[in-house]
Formats: structure tokens, sequence, C-alpha cells
């Protein structure tokens, strides 16, 4: 029981302008994330990010369950199907990389950086606990599930006079990391749309915190989800996602 869901994402850019104020196209990108110590499920903090080129024009999202039917001998027909329980989910999009106007090596470097995220980092092999970086999906408000890649192929299509690839498609497909981690959603393993605030002068993120959820100590949650390094120095005009209340503090 098992089948893509196509998700048509071509409208998923965010913006507060109202009117004839055209919204702010936001890009889609791969936040690395550091894999948990000791075989944790909560990743570690947020290791880089890999930047969509140009946003994709469609997700696949599968879900599929494990059911096992045990054959009769003799029978008339088949036994009736036991419920084994849910597979990873998956999410498959492409990534569109292209450098005719500049004629560089950045497209092979993007396809390589994707490809490192399949190997284990330098860190994790040297606590001999071999790990690839973790992987989440972002697009505006859009939010992946916590997932490492399983897959990357890559067609390069253009070449320079030289023989440099200077145009790639890759196909990336991600899949959802299970377990049973606290306070975890049921709906695990789907895309989230997330609330997103825009920063003003002066706030800094304890008190977006206490403005959103009254309580500036849950500042720590909003500055893991967005890669925050100082919680005081915030820029006007900024977009922040904001956890669910169930995220704040796990």
């Amino acid at each position: 029981m098992t089948g893509p869901i196509a998700f048509t994402a071509a409208g998923a850019g965010l913006g507060t302008g109202g009117g004839n104020t055209r919204p702010k196209l936001e890009h889609a990108y791969l936040e690395l994330r550091t894999p948990p110590p000791k075989g944790g499920l909560i990743p570690g903090p947020p290791c880089g990010r890999i930047e969509f080129q140009f946003n994709p024009k469609e997700l696949s999202l599968t879900k599929a369950a494990s059911w096992k039917r045990n054959p009769a001998k003799g029978a008339k027909s088949a036994g009736p199907p036991e419920y084994q329980g849910p597979q990873p989910s998956k999410l498959t999009v492409e990534m569109f990389f292209d450098a005719s106007d500049t004629q560089d090596s950045s497209v092979v470097k993007a396809v390589e950086r994707l490809f490192s995220c399949c190997v284990p980092t330098t860190e994790t092999r040297q606590s001999q606990q071999s790990s690839p970086p973790w992987v989440i999906f972002h697009w505006g408000g859009l939010t992946g599930f916590p997932a490492y890649l399983s897959q990357v192929q890559a067609k390069y299509s253009l070449f320079s006079t030289s023989g440099v690839p200077i145009r790639a498609l890759c196909q990336v497909t991600m899949e959802e990391i299970s377990g049973d981690v606290p306070k975890q959603n049921p709906t695990s393993g789907s895309l989230s749309a997330r609330r997103v605030y825009q920063v003003h002068a002066g706030d800094s993120m304890p008190r977006v915190a206490w403005k959103e959820y009254g309580d500036p100590g849950s500042w720590r949650s909003i500055a893991d989800l967005n890669g925050v390094d100082d919680p005081m120095r915030l820029r006007a005009g900024q977009r922040l996602l904001l956890p669910d209340v169930d995220e704040l503090g796990r």
C-alpha cells in the first residue's frame, strides 16, 4: 500500500504585502544538521545549508504501510492481512543548477556537496560513530521532517567548451528518520506549514518568544529552528519560522 503524492508548489513563496505589493520570493534550501550523538533521534545544531538555485516545480511525498499475509495451504482465498506498521516517509525533489552565464565550476561543486551528504562527516568518523549529516527541507513556511539523503542522481546536460559541466538536474530523495520522539506529531513524516514572524526594530529572540508564546525562555527553540547564534542581534524585516507549541523545549 504505497503511492506518491505530488504537490504543486509554485505558490509556496510567502510575503506580507497586500494590494499591488508582490510577495517576497522565498528560496528553498536543505538545512544540514549535525547527527545526534549516541544514536539519538533529535537532530543536532545546524552545520550548513544547500541552497536551491531555482525553486522546485513539484514535491513528491510517499508514505507506505507494511502488511503481511500468511498463506493458508489448501484454502480457496488468501488469508486476512496483518498490519506490521508504517514505513518511513520519503520526500523526492528536483534541484536544477545552471552556470551557462558564468561558465564556471559552480554546478560541479553544488553536485559534489549533495553527494557529500551521503558519506559520513569528518567529526562522526573521528568519534567512531560514522554518520552523514541529517537534512531538513525548508521552503518559506514549509518544513520537512528530519531525514537523511538516501539517494542523489545527477544528470549533466550542458558543458563548456573545455568540457566542464555547467548544467545539471539532480533528483534528491530524503528518507524520514524514524523512531518514537517525545511529543511527536501523530502525522509524522508529512510536510508542515509553520507560522512566520517578521522581526521588528528592537526585537530580540527572548522578546519574540514572549510575544508569541508568553515565555521568553522559549527563545532557544526558535533560535535552533532558524540557526540563529546570537539571540540579541536580529535584523528588522528578518523572517523567523516559529516552532509548534509541542516542539518547544525538545
